[in-house]
């Protein structure tokens, strides 16, 4: 592959942009650089600085006999060396997670102590996250491998911190609290619990490779059990880096492993070892074949083309451009709660809300990153789903179209400007366009239609005929036309009202899909107990046995 170089201007120019804190003050990288638990200089990793990723198993940091070069999304220079793990290399992995006994590493009657143990650890990783050279570190290393805005990067750290503070203390073990029902006579009661399921696997995704996997991860290690934890190659630096940190906040070397491989091996790795649970986070066709292969025994948060339903009632309209514009383009629409289709009330169209999204649009530029590389999608597959699209009787471009001008990415990657195609509602419901028109573009990309008063049914049929139900937003202050909607729909996380938005996965509230008993959330006790536990009851009887049994006759 042609390596290609950013020219001078560009990359001094990203330098002065990206050194600075959300303040706009120059950092201070000597600060960062001197982590005790960092491996590596951030603001340095470059093809002559070449870092390396390691795999951890059974307490062991260890390289492989192959390793992976991953480009820098920006410019395409080979800067990050990750472990290429064969079939040869995997049994230490398999051994590990076989060695955890079905009821895990603690449980409410076995080591509780380790309920304790990992509030610290909370506690100690929130302190650390909050001191302003460590969330910055972190910060410009998720922009160096999954580039997005500054203020996107860190929001991504403040989530993990503030999570990291939610579950500190005694938080740990009130995840793990159980209920008591009185039984028929003296000395018999039946207990629910929360149990852990022992050996498990994470499988988590480029685009937030901080928040997704740490939260997943804590949240396996709270409820007692022992993860197999593997990242998209292209970000696993990210992880890499937290797991030092954790350790140096008293994670036990041995309680999680860490592996780095491509896709055949880690089928390979499951099927052998047999995990008691798996968490997927990423693409439908994946988590599909997971469901097979692994024989229901999966957790899932997929894919999701998220809707978004703007109301009779005009209000706002710059407010609400803005959200749609943050909804749809920023990280470069690489979210899973992207805004990737939009349903204008024929009042928003009138109140000049289109306009006002291609304006906001074109404010986007690669410098700031808030536009810049798409990671799963090349722009001559995103530039021909536009042309197929524009195809449909009646669609046209509203804006971008485009790909980004003057800059570095290399080929393998996108590079397109903000885009939105409208569509006819009656163009959409017509089955040999409802494939097209819904299928997932991972990047800058939105369509945008418009419906009359009385077409609400018409565009309550197209949301429930799409597959994935993660996220969506109705924004109305109307509350007849907003229990009119929440009513007929079934995405997991909705937001409503006129300040709806589609993306936004704090810790505050469940982040996951509605409508699939596979489904999995992220990031609140109720998440981490559906994800992470399963329910086990056990009923006590002691006794005393009545002075006045007798021996029954026969049944």
């Amino acid at each position: 592959m042609q390596r290609l170089f950013v020219s001078r201007a560009w990359r001094g120019c990203a330098e002065r942009l990206l050194n600075r804190d959300h303040g706009g003050n120059v950092f201070n990288k000597r600060a960062a650089h001197s982590l005790a638990f960092c491996t590596l200089d951030v603001e340095e990793i470059s093809d002559s600085q070449r870092t390396e990723v390691l795999n951890l198993v059974q307490g062991e940091w260890k390289g492989t006999s192959n390793w992976s070069e991953i480009v820098d999304p920006l410019n395409g220079e080979k800067f990050i060396a990750v472990p290429d793990s064969s079939a040869a290399e995997i049994q230490p992995f398999i051994e590990s997670l076989r060695s955890c006994p079905k009821y895990g590493l603690h449980n409410p009657l076995k080591n509780p102590e380790r309920y304790l143990l990992y509030g610290d650890i909370s506690a100690k990783a929130a302190a650390a996250l909050k001191q302003p050279e460590v969330s910055h570190f972190f910060a410009r290393l998720i922009q160096r491998v999954s580039p997005k805005s500054f203020a996107q990067a860190l929001a991504e750290v403040t989530v993990t911190q503030t999570f990291f503070e939610n579950f500190s203390g005694d938080q740990v073990r009130f995840l793990a609290r159980s209920f008591a029902v009185p039984g028929n006579h003296l000395g018999q009661q039946s207990t629910g619990l929360r149990w852990p399921y022992g050996p498990v696997t994470i499988i988590t995704p480029f685009n937030f490779p901080l928040e997704i996997p740490v939260l997943q991860l804590m949240g396996a290690l709270y409820m007692g059990n022992k993860p197999l934890l593997k990242v998209d190659s292209k970000v696993c630096i990210v992880m890499d880096q937290m797991l030092r940190l954790l350790h140096q906040c008293g994670l036990p070397l041995e309680d999680v492993d860490f592996v780095n491989c491509d896709g055949r091996i880690m089928n390979k790795i499951l099927l052998e070892a047999e995990p008691r649970m798996t968490l997927f986070t990423g693409s439908s066709r994946v988590a599909e074949k997971l469901a097979v292969d692994l024989k229901g025994r999966v957790k899932l948060e997929d894919a999701g083309f998220d809707w978004k339903i703007l109301g009779p009632d005009v209000k706002e309209v710059d407010y609400v451009a803005w959200v749609c514009d943050q909804d749809a383009y920023a990280c470069s629409g690489q979210k899973c709660s992207a805004q990737s289709i939009l349903f204008m009330h024929e009042n928003w169209d009138s109140a000049g809300l289109v306009p006002k999204l291609q304006t906001l649009a074109e404010r986007r530029k690669l410098e700031d990153l808030t536009v810049g590389p798409v990671l799963t999608v090349t722009t001559e597959r995103m530039l021909a789903h536009v042309e197929r699209l524009l195809e449909i009787p009646g669609a046209k471009l509203l804006f971008g179209g485009e790909p980004l001008k003057n800059h570095s990415i290399p080929e393998i990657y996108g590079a397109l400007k903000p885009t939105a195609i409208f569509v006819p509602l009656n163009e959409i419901l017509k089955g040999a366009n409802f494939d097209l028109v819904t299928t997932e573009i991972f990047g800058p990309f939105q369509i945008i239609t418009n419906y009359r008063q009385n077409e609400l049914s018409k565009v309550l049929d197209a949301c429930e005929r799409m597959h994935a139900h993660l996220t969506a937003a109705v924004v109305s202050n109307d509350i007849n036309f907003l229990q009119d909607v929440l009513g007929r729909s079934v995405n997991g996380t909705t937001y409503a009202g006129i300040r709806a938005r589609t993306t936004g996965a704090p810790q505050n509230h469940w982040f996951g899909p509605a409508g699939d008993p596979r489904g999995a959330g992220i990031g609140t006790p109720e998440a981490i107990k559906l994800v992470w536990s399963c329910h086990r009851e056990i009923i006590y009887d002691i006794g005393p046995v009545p002075n006045s049994w007798t021996l029954p006759a026969c049944t």
